[in-house]
């Protein structure tokens, strides 16, 4: 065998395995290792909710209404929000909601979203931390949907999923933004039931009290917080009828940025708890993020050695659809640079390779001496407006 195919069948292997492997091994483990949580109806434990807010005039006012809206006993929950430095109307906005369940400070230089909910956690008096984002739509019942595992004393943390708000003009990112959302959502919902969700969503997951450490500031929270729980032996679940609803990015550059900053995030977050990842956890983190943030690598070397192989019918066939998926790619692109809408047969490539160059790229920045603590949230996925999400 020569080197090229040995590369070929090796690049084929790790992709199948990232995108289809992954999801069989897990399916597996939950028929052989099953959580059984003995979840309660009916249970109200206090809850704190925390909200680290920047420039989020747009949002944070229907934000805290909604929230203060659920249905839970008014007595039992209260908004904790963070303003970081806020140069906009944030502040104004919330003094001006005269609800004792808010509780609000202001931090007088910009610490980023961590330090501001560290800071949050000290004045949180709930015995489960609920972490939501500003801008993140979520039903009245999705609370009690959650708090409900938390009956059972080995589940330390349950998470939600996030879905796209559908908008008239249909955005380029909303399209595949949702396809990746469907497939986040089935492997939590595989992992879950042996007890083991790698990681949260940030903006719809709740711990235990006691389960919270000092975030670091420039790790994501939905990412650290899990992997200490998981440490610690409590069983992490998923719930899948809790989830808030976001407007996709509005533009390929902004859902770049957005995906570079989580795995940058990542593997940085890798690096310095990985000594919290044991057996099982550890191989579904190499499995589930290291090795489909580096997708990329295979998938280049899968078009370089076809291309070289091309005499071969097989491997001429394989170049093709490559050069076809990465023309449709570009046909997005294209569009997209011109703010026109494009069909999901494009719109779902360019996204598979926006994410995958974001990801590689994050990495590499984040090896090279990058920080995440604090960035610029996106404006183009602002507002209230519109709250039905793509299926």
């Amino acid at each position: 065998m020569r080197v090229s195919e040995l590369i070929f069948g090796l690049s084929l292997v790790w992709i199948g395995y990232v995108y289809v492997g992954y999801l069989c091994c897990v399916w597996l483990i939950g028929r052989f290792r099953r959580f059984a949580p003995k979840g309660q109806e009916g249970l109200t434990p206090r809850v704190s909710v925390l909200i680290s807010a920047r420039n989020e005039e747009k949002d944070i006012g229907w934000k805290v209404q909604e929230t203060l809206s659920w249905n839970y006993p008014p007595d039992r929950l209260e908004v904790l929000v963070a303003s970081d430095a806020s140069e906009d109307r944030t502040d104004q906005i919330l003094q001006s909601i005269s609800d004792l369940r808010l509780k609000f400070i202001r931090t007088e230089v910009r610490v980023g979203k961590n330090a501001a909910l560290n800071r949050l956690f000290e004045l949180a008096s709930g015995e489960i931390l609920f972490f939501t984002d500003a801008n993140s739509h979520i039903g009245r019942e999705c609370l009690r949907t959650m708090i409900r595992h938390f009956a059972d004393p080995r589940v330390g943390c349950v998470t939600g999923s996030e879905r796209t708000i559908a908008e008239r003009e249909g955005p380029l990112m909303a399209a595949g933004g949702s396809v990746y959302l469907e497939n986040e959502s089935l492997i939590n919902s595989l992992e879950s039931k042996f007890g083991s969700v790698l990681v949260c969503d940030g903006s719809v997951f709740c711990i235990r009290r006691n389960l919270f450490e000092q975030l670091q500031p420039d790790l994501a929270n939905d990412l650290q917080l899990p992997i200490r729980i998981g440490a610690q032996g409590y069983a992490l679940l998923y719930e899948p009828n809790a989830f808030s609803a976001e407007r996709a990015s509005g533009t390929p550059q902004e859902e770049f940025s957005r995906k570079r900053r989580i795995c940058g995030q990542g593997i940085l977050g890798f690096w310095r708890l990985g000594k919290n990842l044991h057996g099982l956890r550890a191989w579904q983190f190499y499995s589930r993020k290291l090795l489909r943030w580096m997708a990329l690598v295979p998938l280049t070397l899968l078009l370089v050695t076809s291309a070289l192989l091309s005499r071969n019918p097989f491997f001429a066939l394989v170049f093709g659809v490559q050069i076809l998926f990465d023309a449709l790619a570009m046909v997005g692109w294209w569009r997209a640079a011109r703010g026109r809408r494009a069909a999901w047969w494009a719109a779902l490539p360019l996204y598979f390779l926006l994410v995958n160059l974001a990801a590689l790229t994050g990495i590499v920045e984040a090896c090279l001496g990058r920080r995440f603590s604090v960035w610029e949230s996106p404006l183009l996925s602002r507002g209230p407006e519109g709250t039905q999400v793509v299926q």
